[in-house]
């Protein structure tokens, strides 16, 4: 039955990528509310092949800056179904066949960590967002794990907000398996995507076969209140991350707490 789902969804998959990207190609939508509005509707579409299920707890901002942990591109999908946002990607997302295309065309503001002048140009993609309304998303993690843990977040876009005085609002987005899908199938490994191992469209064909996904997205009420207005790029990423934190579900916040003891013990030793 799981290679049956698997089949289904894919074919239901790939025909949303046609329709929505003949309607892009199409419309070729020219403002970033436009754009943002088409991978609105498009995610959402995606979240409805995948019979992804949701429960939100508080709202999007309309404008600012969101952040939230990584587990994988469902998290992009998921965000993006709730409202139409911005997003800011990884440079080489640009040069992905077709899915490259996709994203430069629903306004993603790329960044190339290390080159000279691409956190200003990421600058002028999240101010030319707000002129629109249009909130900018972005993972601080840089990279994506298997949800038992949250990354040290890094400095480079959250500085940038806080220089462009955006408000920045924090997200928590966690999943569960509310149906049994036989031994050795886990949220960390057939939903989360965080290693190497296995292709993403391998990992995709897989995760369409799974019953019961359920995402939980945690937004907390109102923008960080950092302690300062002026901060170090370091304390600012300390506290960013902080309040990530806090919107974990109880006892995923102990998981993290063993983790992140572990990792303690294993150096030290």
């Amino acid at each position: 039955m799981a290679v049956i789902r698997s089949v289904v969804r894919s074919i239901k998959a790939v025909a949303y990528f046609g329709i929505y990207g003949i309607e892009l190609a199409v419309t070729q939508p020219k403002t970033r509310r436009q754009r943002a509005e088409w991978l609105h509707r498009f995610c959402s579409a995606m979240m409805k092949a995948f019979d992804v299920t949701a429960t939100v707890e508080g709202e999007l901002p309309g404008s600012g800056v969101i952040i939230c942990n990584h587990t994988g591109y469902l998290d992009i999908v998921t965000i993006a179904s709730l409202k139409p946002v911005v997003y800011c990607a990884k440079a080489e997302m640009e040069h992905w066949f077709f899915l490259g295309w996709m994203t430069r065309m629903c306004g993603t503001v790329f960044v190339d960590r290390g080159a000279g002048g691409s956190a200003d140009k990421a600058t002028a993609g999240m101010q030319a967002a707000a002129a629109e309304g249009v909130p900018v998303a972005f993972f601080p993690e840089g990279t994506t794990s298997n949800g038992q843990q949250v990354l040290e977040f890094r400095t480079g876009l959250l500085a940038k907000s806080l220089e462009a005085q955006q408000p920045i609002t924090a997200a928590y987005i966690s999943y569960t398996l509310d149906k049994d899908n036989g031994p050795g199938v886990t949220v960390e490994d057939n939903v989360c995507f965080w290693g190497d191992d296995v292709g993403m469209f391998q990992h995709i064909f897989k995760f369409c076969g799974l019953q019961g996904t359920h995402v939980w997205v945690r937004i907390a009420p109102e923008p960080i209140q950092f302690s300062e207005a002026i901060l170090d790029r370091r304390v600012a990423a300390d506290e960013a991350r902080e309040a990530v934190l806090e919107l974990m579900p109880a006892g995923t916040g102990e998981m993290l707490v063993k983790t992140e003891e572990d990792d303690l013990m294993l150096h030290q030793k």
